[in-house]
């Protein structure tokens, strides 16, 4: 049995997607079932797909100084530190707890490889990077990490978490930890991915990428489809902010099954779910709504409705949130938490976007409809390749398990 965590307050948390710029973009669309899912217009070839792109990532500038940084990864990350006023309160947390007490993590699959992609595109005859593209840092998977604590004025612990599409997940763990040990007094934690040939193409190699706009749980599922995100959350002490949803646990596994494919019978997942659960200090009918890793994949998504249907009763409300803002990699993590913390906030479950013919594997849990509903606990699912998987608990400030 894990040891149950002290809750941690979420005192800000914001994120940008295909869906829009900030949190309420996100809330609209799921409120009105509206995909920001568009042919793939990016990639420097040809391939026919749907994508979750955020608009206005080429205009952004980065602040003064920091030219250096410049990327289309670390513009995303700017363009989304920028919402809600998150900049603000992390500036407030700096203040009280001082720059190196505050811990940055972040996820990310990619990190600003869509600019290495550029600068071997760009090569001068003797085969080298072009003079502006000589900036080895924006060539490393720290890249967003370090961009992100210059551009915050962090000194505390900063931390790289690339386990695939589990990555902006895996980082509310290490926050909790470091908090409870007295390390740092608050954590900014999040995840960016942007879309790049290496993506694109990489996965449609792996034959995972759908040609039309992705179907979660369908029963005629034929693949993915990518997107980008940016999202971000600021965890403290549950004393600093009594009205702040509390982060109530977490669940880490890892079931070495397959690189692509989930173990057959979702033992890592559950393993996943059940140490979430019992940190948490959580009955499964006590879970209001689940954010589903659901990629559309024909085995993910075969194995996690297995998943649910034995886990949870039919109160408990389950959807994937894929069919708006497209597979974001190493920011799903943070993109869906985001989600499950606007379900608890707003008290909306959204539905199951694609799901048209579900699948026969579905259970009476899955909302294929947006609804309003009151949700108390909700959890957030993410699954990445390699079988590296991790499950939150979040609630309502005054929830008692």
């Amino acid at each position: 049995m894990p040891m149950q965590p002290t809750p941690l307050a979420v005192t800000a948390y914001t994120a940008t997607s295909a869906l829009g710029h900030g949190l309420a973009g996100q809330l609209d669309a799921l409120v009105h079932e509206r995909s920001g899912l568009r042919p793939n217009d990016i990639s420097s070839a040809p391939l026919a797909c749907w994508i979750g792109r955020v608009d206005g990532v080429e205009a952004v500038t980065l602040p003064d100084g920091m030219a250096y940084w410049d990327c289309r990864n670390n513009r995303l990350a700017w363009l989304g530190l920028q919402q809600d006023g998150f900049l603000e309160r992390v500036r407030d947390a700096r203040a009280r707890y001082g720059a190196a007490r505050v811990a940055l993590l972040l996820g990310t699959s990619t990190a600003s490889i869509g600019a290495t992609e550029e600068a071997y595109r760009r090569l001068d005859p003797a085969g080298h990077f072009p003079d502006d593209m000589q900036r080895a840092e924006i060539h490393a998977p720290h890249s967003l990490s370090a961009f992100v604590a210059a551009a915050l004025a962090l000194d505390g612990p900063c931390l790289t978490v690339s386990t695939a599409c589990s990555s902006s997940a895996k980082v509310f763990a290490s926050a909790e930890r470091m908090i409870r040990l007295g390390l740092v007094d608050a954590a900014v934690v999040g995840g960016v991915d942007t879309l790049c040939d290496s993506v694109l193409f990489g996965f449609n190699a792996l034959e995972l990428v759908s040609a039309a706009p992705c179907r979660p749980f369908d029963a005629q599922r034929s693949g993915l489809s990518l997107g980008e995100a940016a999202g971000f959350a600021l965890l403290e002490r549950a004393d600093v902010d009594a009205e702040a949803p509390r982060l109530l646990g977490y669940g880490e596994a890892s079931d070495a099954h397959h690189m692509s494919t989930p173990h057959p019978d979702g033992l890592g997942a559950e393993l996943a779910l059940r140490d979430a659960l019992a940190r948490a200090g959580l009955d499964p009918a006590q879970v209001g709504y689940i954010n589903l890793h659901g990629t559309a994949s024909r085995k993910n998504d075969e194995v996690e409705a297995a998943l649910v249907n034995r886990s949870f009763p039919a109160s408990t409300r389950a959807s994937s949130t894929k069919g708006y803002t497209g597979h974001t990699l190493g920011a799903a993590g943070i993109v869906e938490a985001v989600v499950a913390l606007l379900a608890i906030q707003h008290g909306v479950v959204p539905g199951n976007l694609g799901g048209d013919a579900p699948d026969p594997d579905c259970g009476a849990s899955f909302a294929w409809r947006s609804e309003r509903r009151r949700i108390d606990v909700a959890l957030s699912n993410s699954f990445g390749f390699g079988g590296s998987n991790a499950c939150l608990a979040f609630a309502r400030a005054g929830f008692v398990a």
